[in-house]
Formats: structure tokens, C-alpha cells, sequence
């Protein structure tokens, strides 16, 4: 499909169940490749709310195709040379650069998540995508020919396939594994905010964060983590990971004090506490929910499918949660449409087995970066500060989800058929510590939500 051609119609009608990242780029790709999106969203409005979120390169190269998308980016990104990372006391460790990630496989867009998603969905809107406010949806269900959903209020919604792009909590999950699986404590959680610089730049010791350029600092300790980023010298966000044994309970996502920000980082660097000085209350509490992997992302009948959070919820530490869930959007729009309207089940059991080993071995970098971060021995780092650099691989980052997808869609579908779902997916594990199977030229060597950190 030549980048901005007409897309031929397709007559797949596609419901999207949910309005974050994850639904407006299947609804957006889905439209790209010819079919009819329809997006229920169940808040009556979308404000721009929310923190700092990061799209890697592989996520980028998706806000690229679509036209002007990238441009009103851009000059609310941040820029950043590298990312300093400093022990909890204070002492630098190393500086991690981005500008060989940024030649060799593409800019990131990190910014505010709010913006993003209003410049987001805005586009979708312009494309003239359907999407329904306040259309909450409180059952799925399925046939051989279509599925559907049950809004609040009695009203049916039917399409030929849905997608449940509703987060971690997605009714949709239920209808693909049979029983309700209720979301666990991690153990960890977030404190988080977003803020205008005015009261920071009282603080001369921290103009260096601020006023010289975007900034993005890392300060590691025993199990936490502090992390500081600048925007164009008008805007700060920090993020601080730490345990957290509380129960989620109907929520994930709480207001904190800044005093208890205060408690996990008391004896910290000067500069850390400076910025908790100058940081307004309260914070955003967000109670990182664990969830065991799926055995399958699709329905018995093959016409419901999980996508983003709802499939596979990342730890921040990955910094790939909100690139995964576009990914997904960009894999199942050219799944449909080379299956075409008559082969829905096979369209989706090859957007599964594309998708999910790739998305497992991106999940388990998070687990990674967070054991070194939080287990960080300081005097083996001194020796080996490259230990403690963010693990920015080739095969995460050099990747087109699109191009991937048309490249091994017939193949992953045959090997569905001959071999079933697990020989499907063994198409698509990484092979050695170097990357995924070579397709066209974006094979590449190992080199370097949200930051999400």
C-alpha cells in the first residue's frame, strides 16, 4: 500500500472499545488500510490530563505516516541529549546519549501525554472516524459472523470484529479467557507530576535542570527510583518509583500527599530535595497492577481481540508500553485487511501470533531495568557505569510494525493452520540476544507508561 493512497475499501466494520493510544491507532490504522472504525469511548469528554509519556523509535515511525501528525509533535517534545543518571547521593554515574539511537533508527517523541493524545485524537477526527462519547460498554459478545457490544442503557453496537483497547481492566478480557481475572498489587508504585518551572527557578542550583536546554536526570537507590525531566525550560515532570504493598482495590490511580514523596526520599541528594520543595500537592499515586501473562489475546470465535494495556500491561520501567499498544494498532489493521472481510478468525490469529512474543520479550526488558536500577551496586557501577544504562536494543527500537506484518502475515497464518497457535508464535521469537528474524532492512545488532520510568 503506497504510504498516503487512497485505501481501497475493505467493508470490515471494526468497533474500538476505548479512546487511549492503543484505539486511536488501530481506528487510524484500520482507517489507512480501508476499513470502517468506529471508536466507543465511555468518558463523556477527553481532557488533556496526565504526565510525561515516551513513543520510542518504533512507535514514532507510526506518527510519521500520519500527515502533519509528527510536525504538531515535534515542538511539544522534549530534546534531551542523554539522560545523566546519579546515585541517591548525589555522585554521577554516567550520561547515557541518545544521539546514535536517534541517527541509526529514528527520532522518540517523550512529552506530555495529555497534548499527545488531544493532537491524537484530534487527527483521528479529521479522517472523519466515528467516535462516541460517554458510550460505556458493559458486555461483549460474539457469533460466527460478528461481534459486538452492549452499551449502558440497553443499546447493541455490532461490527464484523471489536477490539477492547480499554486498559487493564477491559471487560473484554473476560469475554476472551472465559472467567473474570482480577488485577494484583506489584508490589510497587509511582508517585508522579507534571508542573510549570516559575517556583524551580527560584532554586539556583537546579537552573542547570532547567534553563541549559531539556534536561532528563536519574537518581537510583535501594528499590526507588527518582526520575527529573525539563521541557523547554517552562514545563517539569518527575516520576519516583518505589514498593508499595497497598491493595489496589477499585482503583489503581490515587492523589498522595507530597510529604509521602518526602518519606521515601528522605537522606537523598540535596537537588532531589530541593525539587520536593518546590513541587506542588498532591501528586498522582499510581499503584503499578500485576497481571500474569495471557495464554491468548483473542476470543473462542475469534472475533474479539485485546490490544495495549488490555492484552499486556508493561511495567514503566520499559518505557514500551504506550509503542507496544500502537503496534498492536498498526499489526491488526494490515492483518484484516490482507485476511479481507470473509476471514476474520484467520485475521486475528495472525495478528496474536505476529504480536505476542515480541510483546512478552519487550515486557521483560521493564523487569530488567528495574533490577538493575533498584538492586544498583555503586562500586561495581564506578568501575562499569555502562551497567547502569537503559537497555535500548535494535530489536525493540529498529522495528516497523507495519512492514513486519506484511512481510510474515501469510507465512504466521500457514504456520497457524500446519503448526497451531505455539508454532505460529515460535516464527516470531528472538533469536539470540540480537534481534528478531531479518525482514527487509530493519535487522539490526544490539546498540544501545511515559519516560514511563
Amino acid at each position: 500500500m503506497a504510504l498516503n493512497a487512497p485505501p481501497t475499501p475493505s467493508g470490515i466494520r471494526v468497533l474500538i472499545v476505548g479512546a487511549g493510544f492503543a484505539g486511536l491507532t488501530a481506528a487510524i490504522e484500520c482507517h489507512r488500510h480501508g476499513h470502517t472504525p468506529i471508536i466507543l469511548e465511555k468518558f463523556p469528554e477527553l481532557k488533556p490530563l496526565g504526565d510525561i509519556i515516551s513513543f520510542a523509535p518504533n512507535s514514532s515511525r507510526i506518527f510519521q505516516r500520519w500527515p502533519g501528525v509528527a510536525e504538531k509533535l515535534e515542538p511539544r517534545a522534549l530534546r534531551p541529549d542523554g539522560m545523566t543518571i546519579k546515585s541517591w547521593l548525589g555522585e554521577t554515574l554516567y550520561k547515557q546519549m541518545w544521539s546514535r539511537e536517534e541517527e541509526e533508527w529514528g527520532i522518540r517523541f517523550d512529552g506530555h501525554r495529555g497534548e499527545f493524545h488531544e493532537i491524537v485524537f484530534q487527527h483521528a477526527l479529521e479522517l472523519g472516524i466515528e467516535v462516541r462519547l460517554g458510550a460505556k460498554v458493559d458486555d461483549y459478545f460474539e457469533d460466527e459472523s460478528g461481534a459486538g457490544v452492549l452499551l449502558e442503557g440497553g443499546e447493541q453496537v455490532k461490527g464484523d470484529v471489536v477490539l477492547a483497547a480499554e486498559g487493564v481492566r477491559s471487560k473484554g478480557r473476560t469475554t476472551v479467557l472465559g472467567y473474570e481475572d482480577k488485577p494484583k498489587a506489584s508490589g510497587y508504585a509511582v508517585y508522579r507530576t507534571w508542573f510549570g518551572t516559575e517556583e524551580l527557578l527560584k532554586e539556583p542550583d537546579l537552573h542547570w535542570l532547567i534553563a541549559e536546554g531539556d534536561k532528563h536526570c536519574a537518581w537510583l537507590g535501594p528499590d526507588v527510583h527518582f526520575i527529573a525531566a525539563s521541557l523547554n525550560g517552562e514545563n517539569f515532570s518527575w516520576v519516583c518509583t518505589h514498593k508499595d504493598e497497598a491493595d489496589i482495590g477499585e482503583s489503581w490511580q490515587w492523589e498522595a500527599p507530597l510529604e509521602d514523596a518526602r518519606k521515601v526520599l528522605k537522606g537523598w541528594d540535596p537537588l532531589v530535595q530541593k525539587i520536593l520543595n518546590r513541587t506542588p500537592s498532591p501528586l498522582v499515586d499510581w499503584k503499578l497492577v500485576y497481571r500474569d501473562p495471557l495464554p491468548t489475546w483473542i476470543s473462542p470465535k475469534r472475533r474479539v481481540a485485546l490490544i495495549g494495556d488490555a492484552a499486556h500491561p508493561f511495567l514503566p520501567t520499559s518505557i514500551q508500553g504506550a509503542s507496544q499498544a500502537m503496534e498492536d494498532g498498526a499489526t491488526i489493521a494490515v492483518c484484516l485487511r490482507k485476511a479481507g472481510k470473509n476471514n476474520i478468525k484467520e485475521a486475528l490469529e495472525g495478528f496474536e501470533a505476529i504480536r505476542y512474543e515480541r510483546v512478552k520479550s519487550a515486557q521483560k526488558t521493564g523487569e530488567q531495568t528495574r533490577d538493575i536500577w533498584h538492586k544498583a551496586d555503586f562500586a561495581a557501577a564506578r568501575e562499569n557505569p555502562e551497567s547502569l544504562r537503559l537497555r535500548r536494543e535494535a530489536w525493540l527500537l529498529n522495528f516497523d510494525a507495519e512492514a513486519y506484518a506484511e512481510e510474515w502475515y501469510e507465512r504466521t497464518v500457514e504456520a497457524v493452520r500446519t503448526e497451531g497457535v505455539e508454532g505460529a508464535r515460535r516464527l516470531h521469537v528472538m533469536e539470540g540476544t540480537n534481534g528478531y528474524i531479518e525482514y527487509g532492512s530493519l535487522s539490526g545488532t544490539e546498540a544501545a507508561g511515559e519516560p514511563e520510568l
